[in-house]
């Protein structure tokens, strides 16, 4: 009997800066349904570190900001909104932080595992926000720091010539894999920032080589830099597949977060919403049937209310429909959802749910995968 394929899933972080949104919550969805039911048929490890994301000028400046500007404020009882109206006013602002002021911070962040109040705070709703959706917490409130140190990772791959380092002259450094039509993109400013890139591969490349298989999820927008990551983790032996997942419009609109215009879509004004309406296992049911199966990976449809309710009521069905269902069926719909590749295909398997065609799902399948 062989051994089974070792899977590392490894999606792209949000930073803890803001409410969750529909765009994010369809990536956190599809991300959970991947690794759970894959995770059934192979050895699979779930990444998902804010702490080796928290470098970034990002999430740094952002602190220093509201150290500057706010003072010894009691983060304890914000909820996610009144911090992601902060970050709204922190990112309206032109001028930048010097890196000399973000250093003591960074410092911190890599030597303590310091987490700004704010941040802690952002991590612990969300904590409580993948109980009430039922997702897998990898660690949001653990400290896991990459592997690699940022001069390390630039020493690594420097012998596949994947490093262009101008600091000596005053530049910044650059990833090179114009060799495979690629373009140059600069990964570290030249006074010394990483940017989330760099700090995505000082996370991975010292993983890729335990596992058969690295599963990349990520937000269309990045493509390109995926594209990076992807091509220089393969170097390291495993195949790499990657999964983008396009944002949510709202109102016919995808907008950053940095924006703010999230205050009537955010994940605490969904859940006031819904409050009452269905119960939370055909809410957790309904949220995947719509963010997954409904929405797929492009943007074609806006966001709305509406669509959710009746994704929870057709989950209700569904969910009342598997009591009667056979146990152990649900071994052969997760072979269906997998072709040239180890893990499960989260749309596949959750669309294949709605085909009036087939028995029952598997109420075993549910409760492991879905709920």
């Amino acid at each position: 009997m062989s051994a089974l394929p070792r899977v590392l899933v490894a999606p792209v972080t949000v930073t803890p800066s803001k409410p969750l949104t529909p765009s994010h919550l369809k990536g956190l969805l599809w991300t959970d349904v991947l690794y759970r039911a894959t995770a059934l048929v192979a050895d699979t490890t779930y990444r998902y570190s804010p702490t080796t994301y928290h470098p970034t000028e990002q999430t740094l400046g952002f602190w220093y900001y509201l150290d500057q500007h706010h003072g010894d404020v009691d983060y304890s009882q914000m909820s996610e909104e009144e911090i992601g109206d902060l970050y709204v006013a922190y990112r309206a602002r032109a001028t930048k932080v010097s890196a000399a002021a973000l250093r003591p911070y960074a410092d911190a962040v890599e030597n303590t595992g310091w987490v700004h109040p704010a941040g802690a705070r952002v991590l612990q709703l969300w904590t409580g926000h993948y109980a009430l959706l039922g997702l897998h917490d990898p660690g949001l409130e653990v400290h896991q720091p990459p592997g690699l140190g940022l001069e390390e990772t630039l020493e690594q791959l420097k012998p596949a010539g994947a490093v262009l380092d101008q600091r000596a002259d005053g530049g910044p450094v650059y990833l090179d894999a114009t060799r495979y039509g690629l373009p140059l993109r600069q990964i570290v400013t030249a006074d010394g920032r990483p940017n989330y890139l760099a700090c995505a591969l000082r996370e991975l490349l010292p993983l890729a080589p335990e596992y058969d298989e690295v599963v990349l999820l990520y937000d269309s927008g990045l493509e390109r830099d995926y594209q990076l990551v992807a091509r220089l983790l393969s170097l390291r032996g495993p195949a790499v597949r990657r999964i983008s997942v396009s944002r949510v419009p709202v109102n016919g609109r995808v907008t950053s977060a940095r924006h703010g215009d999230w205050h009537d879509h955010s994940f605490g004004a969904l859940l006031r919403v819904m409050d009452g309406r269905c119960s939370p296992e055909s809410f957790r049911l309904g949220m995947r049937l719509y963010f997954v199966a409904s929405l797929g990976r492009g943007q074609q449809e806006s966001f709305r209310l509406d669509r959710l309710v009746h994704w929870t009521v057709r989950a209700q069905r569904l969910l009342d429909r598997s009591r009667t269902a056979p146990a152990g069926t649900g071994t052969a719909l997760l072979d269906r959802c997998r072709s040239g590749h180890s893990y499960i295909d989260p749309y596949r398997l959750v669309s294949s749910l709605l085909d009036r065609r087939r028995s029952a799902p598997d109420p075993g399948l549910l409760s492991e995968v879905l709920l």
